[in-house]
């Protein structure tokens, strides 16, 4: 008990020096000040890197192939088959699932990436198990910010114009990419040229993976039309036409086994060869000489060659046309790797504001808004208006953070009018508020000294924002344990204003000690969580500047107002 009184004797004592001396009382302000203008400078020299959600280790990871528009299966394929011998290799891989033609089952990062909707002999998407994440070293992230450059290196360059993407299950709500850039357009060929601008500069830019560009490219093709009247005079129909080139390049049903124990029709299926029906090139002429080994019967018994009823159309394809808002769009699409989405977003923006300004007049959207980082194209001879807007798990983290900034700010302001109704003093009431918001502190400082103790980066999360609310009312009451006690010690005991405050900050330290360490130990579970860990560090840390501010800072400006 008596050691209990000479330590808090002596705490007393160094914060009545502190407060005796004006020396002393401006070393501490500027000991804050510095601290809170170092610790947010940390987000513009990067030493704390702010991001929605970190990435979490699953047991599961999806490997998407797109190849050029046009692609026949077996180019698909071959591609497919290069990923899947680079996958095979992996100690970590149990299984994997191959979808050609189409996209996997839907997932929860699926739910959002258009999975669902392919459809074509250009596609294909592999899925990757994993060992248990709690038995194995390597977290998922890792693996595929290791794979994805030794499979692109290797499998992209089998059928030029692939594009192959590493798809991680997200942390917090899927969203179509880390970073997306809208491309809004009345003309689509020009859209479609002005997003593979757009993406070109993604290419360049540090930290992005993975661009694409969502739209199909125009290819050749040839088209078989019957020649109608050719077809009348010959004897045959345009149903023997339609039936024998499905036969040649697809199959076709040619009749019916019945089943008495099914009750049913089974119909027979008749398909060429694979090396049948494979040209020897992607040429008109290798077209036409298939067609001319096909010939048909007429209704004399004739054999008509195929080339005589058919014609060989050379023709462009017809690109799909997005839509959004009613709006002519296309989508480019790029992940980040490992790194905060906001520091490659920035970059990359103005160098497409250096980029488009030899041939557009490139302004910003004014003010301080959702979309307050895109960009409106004006072509400088055509006049024609375009529209870069930006979105993406890169829109979710601003639109978070400005969120979570709203109502940090609300709080702000409802615990201000509170205690200006309790204390009926604006000076009191702006003490506790901004000793409050100097929990900030160890909020960045504590991110900070995650990422240097941690192997992955520890981002400052939306999880940590939230912690960092959640401070501010621990905060206010360390602050209102040592106004109340201090003033019921001056108006009560009449004890001199700077000795009040110090026997205050004495007597409290205890019990804000014993709530802060009851926090810390409450809080520790949650900061290896690879989600929450950002809510349990804003926690800890936080606490511990809160204590702080509260014990040394906060008598400090007691002491310099009048109303107390």
């Amino acid at each position: 008990m008596s050691h209990n009184k000479h330590q808090g004797k002596k705490f007393e004592n160094f914060v009545y020096a502190i407060l005796d001396k004006p020396f002393n009382k401006i070393l501490v302000i500027f000991l804050v000040i510095a601290s809170l203008a170092g610790s947010i400078m940390m987000f513009p020299t990067k030493a704390v890197l702010a991001k929605m959600l970190p990435g979490k280790s699953t047991n599961t990871y999806t490997v998407y192939i797109d190849a050029p528009s046009g692609s026949s299966i077996e180019q698909t394929k071959s591609v497919t088959q290069c990923v899947t011998n680079i996958l095979q290799a992996e100690k970590e891989v149990t299984d994997l699932e191959v979808f050609l033609g189409q996209g996997s089952p839907l997932d929860y990062a699926g739910l959002v990436k258009g999975s669902g909707m392919k459809m074509g002999e250009q596609y294909a998407e592999v899925v990757v198990n994993l060992t248990d994440k709690h038995h194995r070293e390597d977290k998922s992230f890792n693996m595929v910010q290791r794979l994805r450059p030794v499979i692109q290196s290797k499998c992209e360059p089998i059928v030029a114009g692939t594009n192959i993407k590493m798809i991680e299950m997200p942390a917090g709500p899927p969203t179509l990419a880390s970073i997306v850039v809208e491309v809004y357009g009345k003309n689509n060929s020009k859209v479609i040229k002005l997003a593979h601008e757009v993406a070109s500069i993604l290419k360049k830019t540090d930290d992005l993976v993975d661009i694409d560009v969502m739209a199909d490219e125009t290819y050749t093709k040839y088209e078989l039309v019957p020649i109608k009247d050719k077809i009348s005079r010959s004897g045959l129909s345009v149903e023997q036409i339609n039936k024998i080139l499905y036969l040649a390049f697809k199959g076709a049903g040619v009749a019916i086994k019945n089943t008495i124990v099914l009750n049913d029709q089974i119909p027979i299926y008749l398909s060429l060869s694979q090396e049948s029906k494979m040209l020897d090139s992607n040429t008109q002429e290798a077209l036409r000489a298939k067609l001319s080994s096909l010939s048909l019967m007429n209704q004399k018994g004739m054999m008509i060659p195929l080339t005589e009823v058919v014609d060989i159309v050379k023709a462009n394809s017809n690109p799909m046309i997005y839509h959004k808002d009613l709006k002519t769009m296309v989508n480019v699409v790029a992940e980040t790797d490992m790194v905060s989405q906001v520091y490659p977003l920035l970059d990359a923006r103005e160098k497409m504001i250096e980029y488009f300004s030899k041939d557009y007049e490139v302004s910003k959207v004014p003010g301080i808004t959702t979309y307050m980082f895109d960009l409106n194209l004006v072509d400088k001879k055509t006049g024609e208006k375009y529209l870069l807007r930006w979105d993406g798990e890169m829109k979710v983290t601003l639109d978070t953070f400005r969120d979570l900034g709203g109502a940090f700010i609300a709080a702000l302001v409802l615990i201000f009018l509170l205690l200006v109704i309790y204390y009926k003093s604006f000076a009191i009431s702006g003490i506790i508020l901004g000793g409050s918001f100097l929990s900030i502190i160890g909020v960045i400082v504590g991110h900070w000294v995650a990422d240097l103790v941690t192997t992955e980066t520890f981002f400052l999360t939306a999880t940590s924002l939230i912690g960092f609310i959640a401070l501010m009312g621990i905060s206010s009451r360390n602050s209102l344990l040592l106004i109340d006690f201090a003033k019921a010690l001056i108006s009560e005991k009449g004890i001199e204003k700077r000795r009040a405050i110090a026997i205050a900050s004495a007597t409290r330290a205890k019990p804000i000690m014993l709530t802060a360490i009851a926090i810390i130990l409450g809080s520790a579970l949650l900061a290896s969580d690879p989600v929450f860990g950002g809510l349990g560090v804003a926690l800890i840390s936080g606490t511990v500047a809160a204590v702080i501010v509260s014990l040394i800072f906060i008598p400090v400006l007691m002491d310099n107002t009048k109303a107390i």
